[in-house]
């Protein structure tokens, strides 16, 4: 899954995403009034509509949009009016109660999935009737979790009989298998698909996010009071010392940071994934890669129980 993505996910990004075969999420938010994204999504329909019929046998990932910010009535059922008549599948909501909007969706057919970042919020979104949960995890882009995938999924699943979705600094088609072993059913990729030739980014974040290392991130809520990870070298660029940085008074407020400046617009994010990303190809080209990577995986066979190795198992009963 092509994970939403503030300013990087447009059209582009996730018309190829879906032509490649995954699930591609237009964020509702990237888009500046009610007709542009109608405009989005008819253009994007129309072209996977022509795509398809050009390839009949290609398979078409589902089209998805996210919802991030708080509307009024009248405002939600306009934009869910839009995502029913262009043949979206899934809402990717990620704040607040989403009863109200799980009970809407399910009303056209679509399915609701949920972000959440611990076992209290993933219990409340199963209470309000959600298909799926987005598991985010430490180490990822953006608005990271801290708990680890090999507790958090587990737990969830073990409660949960819905759609698990595993976010969270993965890069590679081992780690989409690693997922799936957790107990996930989709893995969902940011960071890596900002470093394609798709994603609506400048060129020189492609560069950083190829350029740079774990290393040169920070965990911080300094720039948007809510914690997230950033790159250095982007807080840097603007004149701000990553290992002193002025603090946010509050969400939404930017008056601590230089004039004119805007998170996620002028200062970049990326997840720990971005250790194993060496290039930007294009989507195609990327998840490609990425399923030939999985089915790799899905070879590697079982490893011996430590007391099949003698000399190991010998140390051990000693």
């Amino acid at each position: 899954m092509c994970a939403p993505m503030a300013g990087v996910s447009g059209p582009d990004l996730v018309r190829e995403a879906c032509k490649s075969g995954i699930m591609g999420v237009l964020p509702r938010h990237n888009a500046a009034d009610l007709a542009q994204f109608g405009d989005w999504l008819r253009q994007i329909r129309r072209d996977l509509d022509e795509h398809q019929e050009r390839y009949p046998a290609a398979i078409i990932g589902p089209l998805a949009v996210n919802f991030s910010r708080r509307w009024t009535d009248d405002e939600m059922r306009a934009n869910l009016d839009l995502c029913a008549r262009y043949g979206v599948q899934v809402i990717v909501s990620a704040m607040g109660d989403p009863t109200e909007l799980t009970r809407t969706v399910h009303g056209w057919g679509g399915k609701v999935f949920h972000d959440v970042t611990s076992m209290r919020f993933a219990e409340k979104a199963i209470s309000a009737g959600v298909d799926g949960l987005t598991c985010i995890v430490g180490g990822g882009g953006g608005h990271s979790g801290l708990l680890s995938p090999f507790v958090f999924i587990p737990q969830v699943r073990s409660m949960f009989d819905g759609t698990i979705l595993l976010a969270g600094t993965i890069s590679t088609g081992a780690a989409i298998r690693s997922a799936e072993i957790l107990g996930a059913d989709l893995a969902y990729l940011g960071t890596r698909f900002i470093a394609t030739k798709e994603a609506n980014v400048p060129q020189a974040y492609r560069r950083m996010l190829v350029k740079s290392r774990s290393t040169d991130l920070i965990y911080t809520s300094s720039v948007t009071a809510v914690p997230a990870n950033w790159l250095k070298p982007s807080l840097a660029s603007i004149g701000l010392d990553p290992e002193d940085l002025p603090v946010s008074s509050g969400r939404g407020n930017y008056d601590h940071l230089p004039p004119k400046t805007r998170p996620w617009r002028d200062i970049w994010s990326a997840g720990q994934g971005i250790d194993l990303i060496d290039d930007a190809p294009s989507v195609s080209d990327l998840v490609q890669r990425l399923r030939i990577e999985y089915r790799a995986a899905c070879q590697i066979p079982e490893f011996r129980p430590i007391h099949e190795n003698s000399d190991v198992g010998d140390a051990v009963d000693a």
